[in-house]
């Protein structure tokens, strides 16, 4: 296993599980059905490919097999600015596809920032990453989800409130890279 895999598994268990910031995380992680794949892509190009190869895989796999993957960037998109461009092109390759509608991207990175929100806000807590990430996530599977949840529109809410809480101590050991 590489040490991007290792921060990665260890931000989804310490992070996103230890936290809750994402509810639908844990039965697929405890169920091992996280696929983590490690791009080492170097240019745009090749890691469209990769995403192409993932979700083909994804795809073709039953959801008791692999739930979800994990696509992690360690040698591109460091930049918050490109990778939020970048997401454009990776929304362009679900339409062109037609997998819109049977699979979503959720983003994550190291320096992740909201719209409309400072670079120091803790709400931005909530999206960073130990490397850049695509999520790829079965649309079925989060209505499933989303169907068995009351006041899911309120997660957001309560993933602000919870990084709110957090000492300057657990951001710092939590999210090393964040001020």
């Amino acid at each position: 296993m590489s040490d991007e895999q290792k921060a990665v598994e260890q931000w989804l268990d310490d992070v996103v599980i230890g936290l809750n910031l994402c509810p639908f995380a844990v039965q697929p992680r405890r169920q091992d059905q996280v696929r983590f794949m490690v791009s080492q892509a170097q240019t745009e190009e090749e890691l469209l490919y990769d995403l192409h190869a993932e979700i083909t895989l994804l795809e073709s796999s039953p959801p008791a097999e692999i739930e979800t993957t994990l696509v992690i960037i360690p040698f591109l998109l460091a930049d918050f600015e490109h990778y939020n461009q970048f997401l454009d092109v990776v929304d362009a390759v679900l339409d062109d596809f037609n997998w819109h509608g049977e699979f979503q991207i959720a983003s994550f990175h190291p320096y992740y920032c909201f719209a409309d929100t400072d670079i120091d806000s803790v709400e931005n807590l909530t999206n960073r990453s130990p490397y850049p990430i695509l999520h790829i996530i079965r649309e079925q599977s989060m209505e499933k989800a989303l169907a068995h949840m009351t006041a899911p529109d309120e997660i957001f809410k309560r993933n602000i409130a919870t990084m709110t809480a957090l000492s300057a101590e657990e951001i710092q050991r939590l999210f090393p890279l964040s001020k």
